[in-house]
């Protein structure tokens, strides 16, 4: 019945784009459908079997899709609206039940290790809205531009504000894989100035709505400045983002940002950073971010004491394509060098610590380098736990790309990651470990794909026996683009 439901909703989207194709001449449909299959080793970093989850739990193997159609509309006046279903799955599964033990381990809404299940039969087919925006041009003033509804945000290498990534937990979005997840929109507001070379963008968008109180949501506020040079290829861009948490009680959880005992609710992020590339040669590019947070840390249940941030981040990377016309295979190598400031010894504070909070908040970070290390404690919480990607960290990213044929594609990554800070008094070791990434992309039509992703993470130091086996991740992919 799901089933049938979800194709008379296509139906339905077909049979209206035709008509208000045939009235205005300017409706578009497009979409995707992807297939993965996975099989992922110690994702725990611990080859030991569970206790009551038999001979097998070491390697979690299953298969995924996603469907997403898009209906594009222009219309007169400058106004143009955008909508997208999105539907994803694991095969075989109904309603989406992950086991909470095992090795894919996830971490729920709650931020504790817990199964991610939706009740009801045939949730799987149920539809998401991933996009439903209007876009007014020319707005009032020709350089000025609206989006208004839900969208994506994205700018920059997406450092700062990339994805909006569904709590996997949440609704029909839940994957046993949720990095993969289709939905990464924001319900946003955005005005453009378009001053060429100069872009302003003001954006705010509601996070979550939490109890339709005034004081108890959480929105993000934001104005990114870029300009454009006329040499060089060079860009550059300055920007403010502002995440403002204000919820009250135990829902608050999921969001971060819980009330402490002396009655404050604030929980907000200041994000203030400068981003510019630029080709000093030719076939060379050079980029370079950097970001400073400020702002009020309250995150513990029955925290005694608000604490000031002050966290920042650099990303410095270079690229160089100068062997592209040289050799059949068109080499392009990589390096970059990535930080996030860390608390010392955060494994170790309670509801009474003092004194500023040093620890980078990912704020809606879009950019991710590996397969492995940049979802560990994130949604696949390791055995011994610890430090998660996206803060208290140093890493390295060495990177090379061929094209054996016009249609072949095969890119490695080799990462090295280490802490910034001391996760603990107990664990005082910095080095994280090792990641190595090769990816096959293979274009079989110009409307179909195929992919194959192998990646193996060997820890380092910091991880203490029996915690520390190589983790194995292998993903392959089929995509039709319509």
């Amino acid at each position: 019945m799901k089933l049938f439901k979800v194709m008379c909703v296509i139906a339905l989207v077909f049979a209206m784009s035709a008509i208000a194709y045939a009235e205005t001449q300017s409706v578009k449909v497009s979409g995707d459908i992807t297939l993965r299959a996975l099989a992922r080793g110690d994702y725990d970093l611990n080859d030991n079997d569970i206790a009551g989850l038999g001979e097998s739990n070491d390697w979690a193997t299953h298969l995924m899709s996603t469907a997403e159609i898009q209906i594009d509309a222009d219309l007169t006046d400058n106004v143009a609206g955008v909508i997208r279903l999105v539907n994803q799955r694991v095969w075989g599964d109904d309603n989406y039940n992950a086991l909470a033990g095992g090795e894919l381990r996830q971490i729920n809404q709650n931020g504790q290790v817990g199964n991610r299940t939706i009740n009801g039969t045939g949730a799987a087919f149920e539809l998401s809205l991933d996009l439903a925006y209007i876009e007014l041009k020319e707005f009032l003033y020709s350089p000025l531009s609206l989006k208004i509804g839900r969208q994506d945000l994205w700018f920059g290498k997406g450092f700062i504000i990339g994805l909006n990534q569904l709590d996997p937990a949440a609704g029909a979005g839940t994957l046993y894989a949720p990095e993969y997840t289709a939905i990464n929109s924001f319900d946003a507001v955005r005005a453009t100035l378009d001053y060429d070379p100069w872009t302003i963008d003001a954006v705010f968008a509601k996070i979550a709505e939490n109890s339709r109180r005034s004081d108890d949501d959480i929105n993000l506020y934001g104005v990114n400045v870029g300009y454009v040079f006329d040499s060089y290829n060079a860009e550059a861009e300055a920007y403010w983002w502002m995440k403002q948490s204000r919820n009250v009680g135990a829902p608050a959880a999921a969001n971060n940002a819980l009330t402490s005992a002396n009655g404050n609710v604030s929980n907000d992020v200041h994000t203030f950073g400068l981003r510019g590339s630029f080709d000093p040669i030719e076939d060379w590019t050079v980029a370079l971010e950097g970001a400073f947070q400020t702002g009020e840390y309250l995150i513990a249940s029955g925290q005694l004491n608000e604490r000031d941030r002050r966290a920042f981040a650099v990303d410095a990377s270079v690229e160089c394509r100068y062997w592209q016309d040289d050799f059949a295979w068109k080499p392009v190598l990589g390096a970059e060098y990535i930080f996030y400031s860390g608390e010392e010894n955060i494994g170790n504070q309670g509801v009474g610590t003092t004194g500023r909070y040093t620890a980078w908040d990912p704020m809606y970070r879009g950019k991710f380098d590996t397969a492995i290390r940049e979802f560990q404690n994130v949604y696949y919480t390791t055995a011994q736990g610890s430090t998660p990607s996206y803060t208290n960290q140093h890493q390295i990213l060495i990177s090379s790309t061929v094209e054996p044929t016009d249609s072949l594609t095969v890119e490695a990554i080799y990462g090295h990651f280490w802490l910034a800070e001391n996760f603990s008094t107990a664990l005082t070791d910095k080095d994280v470990g090792d990641e190595l990434d090769l990816q096959l992309t293979w274009d079989y039509t110009e409307d179909v794909q195929f992919g194959l992703l192998a990646g193996w993470f060997f820890p380092g130091d910091h991880w203490v026996t029996p915690n520390n086996d190589t983790a194995t991740d292998v993903v392959g992919t089929v995509k039709l683009s319509f």
